[in-house]
């Protein structure tokens, strides 16, 4: 599929050019901190039933930081959590967390981000009834609103993509179109899926250029010839290539994720902090 072409916003461009001064300043990862973290989400299946001691396996593994998503976290203690991470060395720079619950218990979730340790909550989807020109651009407006609330009380915010953003063009728009016009990038960052925008057609590296220094994060997964997922290295994306723009992007944390794993789901997972952290020390 071929990508129709952007439409670039005012303050897109703007932002682009201040991201492209502060590219100079090297980001934390970029002076020997690059750490392979974990999105939960992969490990729902063990961790909601057994949440420390799937912690203290992705540990084992190498695994220095992870990302809450799924798996009942939100109803778990999150003290509890803060400290079966902490026993095995990890710590969580984000959590993902619903727009419902952004629109309705927004200090509740601020407070659980604080109590978990992290710094950054994630937006990680939408629903179909966001797909509209009208419903999108009031959740762009509202995200903007929790990025700002967020800030106030020190912490950061970020969109995670899948492929229906590149997909669904209301007018004639596509719906991450209509989100680079309308965020306000110096409250709403990004958590770039590299899977689910490969899959949507997009070239990861065009998409990192508009992005340029407000990627918070990347979801690292691979995809197969097929179109299906798969553990990071067993497949056709080109890591490599695409993080040879990760001063440009601003990426702070590299999550790797896998929705589909299979079980017994550990060894998918250390499959992949295998290859990504080779990866990492050659970027």
């Amino acid at each position: 599929m071929i990508a129709s072409r952007p439409v670039v916003s005012r303050r897109e461009t703007l932002a682009a050019l201040a991201a492209g001064s502060a590219a100079l300043a090297a980001p934390a990862w970029a002076k020997g901190g690059k750490k392979v973290g974990l999105q939960l989400y992969t490990l729902r299946n063990l961790f909601e039933p057994d949440p420390v001691g799937t912690l203290k396996q992705v540990a084992a593994i190498g695994y220095r930081e992870v990302e809450f998503g799924g798996g009942g976290y939100d109803k778990m203690d999150a003290a509890m959590l803060r400290k079966a991470m902490e026993s095995v060395g990890l710590v969580s720079p984000s959590i993902h967390v619903g727009y419902d619950a952004l629109l309705t218990s927004l200090d509740a979730e601020a407070d659980r981000a604080k109590t978990l340790g992290a710094g950054t909550i994630v937006l990680p989807y939408m629903t179909k009834e966001h797909f509209t020109a009208e419903a999108w651009t009031t959740a762009v407006a509202n995200m903007n609103r929790f990025g700002e609330q967020l800030k106030k009380k020190g912490l950061g915010f970020a969109y995670h993509n899948h492929h229906f953003e590149f997909l669904e063009k209301p007018q004639g728009i596509s719906l991450f179109d209509r989100f680079m016009k309308d965020r306000d990038p110096a409250v709403v960052h990004y958590e770039l899926d590299l899977f689910w925008a490969v899959k949507a057609g997009e070239d990861p590296k065009a998409l990192i250029k508009r992005l340029a220094g407000t990627v918070f994060a990347y979801h690292v997964k691979d995809m197969k010839a097929d179109g299906s997922m798969t553990s990071v290295g067993a497949g056709t994306i080109n890591f490599a290539d695409i993080f040879t723009l990760n001063a440009l992007a601003g990426v702070e944390h590299f999550y790797v994720e896998n929705d589909l794993a299979p079980a017994p789901y550990l060894p998918d997972i250390t499959a992949s902090f295998a290859a990504t952290s080779k990866l990492l020390s050659k970027a």
